[in-house]
């Protein structure tokens, strides 16, 4: 894969311009919805909450709006787009395929399980609020272990291994998921399952940020460094040998990154489609296929991507809220398919 496409722009102009875009993103989040509100009063209220200030009494219920709904939610958002975005970029790098996100590899499914336990069932009760999140989480690591430890043979695990056994294990979850759901004693588990398995930042707190943002940032932190071995991996596994990447040990630790990062996020937000698998093939068209800058720029693309997603949710039909996966599968399917149509994009520039 080459370090950096012939036509790529300059990263550094567009990281700036997309931090510049993802601040007015998160300002349009915080006063755009329900109730709107004007700009510079949402930024008093943000620099109140944050630093400390004086708040009129007929702008408490605004400050709670913004501080208290509003500011997690979108800041979340922030957190899980970025999340995706760089995961699918690392798992298109890791079984070196186009099609290779947290759902090819059934981890994503592998959280659809535990999370629909929770709703349907009513497992982990003891847990409380964080029932979910935790079994999200743990179903996520499990499927993590079970695709390797069935894609592994003589010692070591292929990229088509991966994708095949990943896929295959994802239709496995999804047929238990199903079943859960089929089984729901009453409607409205059911309902809440399949709301769940679409995505969505609607029951979100404060609460649900420090860990997601931490695992998330960590994750991202660990694959820009590993960008040069992401290069040679790309390449193939001779070639990566070549370079002095040991292939297998690299391909161990990406898979469990990914699985970690998409387990947090999975556990918080549900199950969004499309972001893993759109945003890195949009990114390489912009600044090259080289693993340094992509992922220095795929997660500013998917944070903002999912601030405007959010705030079209919760605003398109509002008081109803429309499914994350629903709306970003609409914006995806067209912007893959003219993406395919382009003669001169090839993914990895191969």
């Amino acid at each position: 894969m080459a370090a950096a496409a012939p036509r790529g722009l300059p990263v550094p102009t567009v990281v700036l311009a997309l931090v510049v875009a993802l601040l007015g993103s998160v300002v349009c989040g915080l006063a755009l919805g329900a109730a709107r509100l004007p700009f510079d009063q949402v930024l008093h209220l943000v620099r109140a909450g944050a630093l400390g200030g004086w708040i009129d009494p007929d702008e408490v219920s605004a400050y709670q709006i913004v501080w208290e709904v509003r500011l997690p939610r979108v800041l979340l958002a922030v957190v899980v787009g970025a999340g995706l975005a760089s995961v699918g970029a690392a798992s298109q790098a890791l079984v070196r395929n186009a099609l290779a996100d947290p759902f090819v590899l059934g981890v994503s499914s592998g959280a659809s399980v535990g999370a629909t336990a929770v709703i349907v069932l009513g497992v982990f009760g003891a847990l409380g609020v964080h029932a979910l999140s935790v079994a999200a989480f743990l179903g996520a690591l499990g499927a993590t272990a079970l695709v390797h430890l069935a894609a592994r043979s003589r010692g070591s695990v292929t990229p088509l291994r991966l994708v095949l056994t990943g896929t295959a294990m994802a239709y496995g979850f999804s047929a238990i998921t199903t079943v859960l759901v089929f089984l729901a004693p009453h409607g409205d588990a059911a309902r809440s399952a399949l709301f769940w398995l679409l995505g969505g930042l609607g029951g979100v707190t404060w609460a649900s940020l420090p860990v997601a943002a931490a695992v998330t940032a960590a994750g991202v932190l660990f694959l820009l460094l590993n960008a040069r071995a992401l290069d040679a991996l790309a390449m193939g596994d001779e070639t990566a040998s070549a370079l002095g990447v040991d292939p297998s040990s690299l391909r161990r630790k990406l898979f469990l990154v990914c699985a970690l990062v998409t387990g947090c996020l999975v556990a918080v937000s549900g199950a969004v489609g499309f972001v893993g698998l759109m945003v890195p093939h949009v990114t390489r068209m912009v600044v090259g296929a080289g693993h340094r800058a992509l992922l220095a720029v795929a997660p500013l693309v998917g944070a903002v991507l999912l601030v405007w997603v959010d705030l079209l949710a919760r605003t398109a039909v509002a008081p109803q809220e429309l499914p994350l996966g629903v709306l970003t599968s609409a914006i995806g399917v067209p912007v893959f398919v003219w993406l395919m149509r382009r003669r001169a994009y090839v993914f990895g520039g191969r």
